[in-house]
């Protein structure tokens, strides 16, 4: 699989880019934003990581763009403890984020999390589909839809929904949602689950009125049908 990095920091990124295609994977680099732009929606990249701060064009600009137009992965690489990059970051649609300085190995971990799911889903059989009440998915086409109604979903929300489908009824906890879609532990704090569910909530609420993911409190997450 190809990964596009684009971090400005040239020395980081070109030791990054040796370890990681040290692991089996193709990496490409870029140094600013719009580069980065123009490489990521190129269609041939399985993962973008992508810093936040950049020149000509910030990371938050950067995804923003890029989701117009692409669902590709985007794993942000933000400041460590800045809680704003990482949630900013999730809403405008990213799958992961990572605190810089960070180890090396757990970047790989990150990186072989999400291609794992890609891999999934592009192996998937077609008969690889579930439907609840008004909602649908389909691993083969990594499609999902609502009331009829196609719904533009990132990565790790259509995993989100996939995982809450194979239990309508059944409360699937954060942690369980953190280890088999981020494919990592669920930290103290970690507030990327609640962004992911947050944003599909939003998309699925565009299209119907009915609540269909509910939250319960330190639980996790049901998916419900009409009462």
């Amino acid at each position: 699989m190809r990964i596009l990095l684009v971090d400005d920091d040239i020395e980081l990124a070109n030791m990054l880019s040796e370890y990681i295609q040290n692991q089996g994977f193709e990496v490409d680099c870029a140094h600013d934003g719009e580069q980065g732009l123009e490489l990521a929606l190129c269609n041939k990249y399985a993962l973008v990581l992508l810093d936040v701060m950049l020149p000509t064009i910030d990371g938050f600009e950067v995804l923003k763009r890029l989701r117009a137009q692409s669902l590709v992965p985007v794993i942000m690489l933000t400041a460590k403890g800045d809680d704003f990059d990482r949630i900013f970051g999730l809403e405008l649609g990213a799958d992961d984020y990572i605190p810089k300085p960070f180890n090396h190995r757990e970047l790989l971990a990150r990186i072989k999390a999400i291609t794992r799911r890609i891999e999934y889903i592009n192996n998937s059989q077609p008969k690889a589909e579930l439907a609840f009440a008004d909602l649908s998915v389909c691993m083969h086409s990594r499609s999902a839809q609502v009331a009829g109604a196609a719904l533009t979903l990132t990565g790790t929300e259509f995993a989100i929904l996939h995982l809450l489908m194979q239990e309508p009824g059944a409360i699937v906890s954060k942690e369980q949602i953190s280890e088999q879609v981020l494919g990592r532990r669920l930290a103290p704090y970690d507030r990327s689950i609640d962004m992911h569910v947050s944003n599909l909530r939003k998309k699925v609420a565009e299209h119907i009125e009915n609540e269909r993911i509910r939250t319960v409190r330190g639980a996790g997450y049901v998916l419900i049908g009409d009462a």
